[in-house]
């Protein structure tokens, strides 16, 4: 994830919406368990950071997707891979 992004997403404040949405009850007892024993408030607090871990699981794996189709993609147009390197370094300050 980006580091422009990550920061608004680390907010505490961030503004929040309401959903509904219908888990078996034994996930919901089960959450409702284990989230003081991880250092949760509540069981709302602990499934919406597994909700936002997959969720940075998954648009980093689909980030690095992109990116991996992108560079066969210039293979394919003949750049080369130092240039393709360069390129890389200099996008991620690497």
């Amino acid at each position: 994830m980006k580091p422009d992004a990550l920061k608004k997403r680390l907010k505490q404040n961030r503004p929040m919406t309401t959903i509904t949405i219908r888990m078996p009850e034994d996930v919901i007892e089960d959450l409702k368990r284990i989230a003081p024993q991880l250092g949760f408030s509540g069981y709302q607090p602990l499934a919406r950071t597994y909700i936002g871990q997959g969720l940075r699981t998954d648009l980093e794996r689909l980030e690095n997707d992109t990116v991996s189709s992108f560079i066969d993609s210039l293979k394919r147009h003949g750049v080369g891979d130092e240039v393709i390197q360069e390129a890389l370094n200099e996008v991620t300050g690497g």
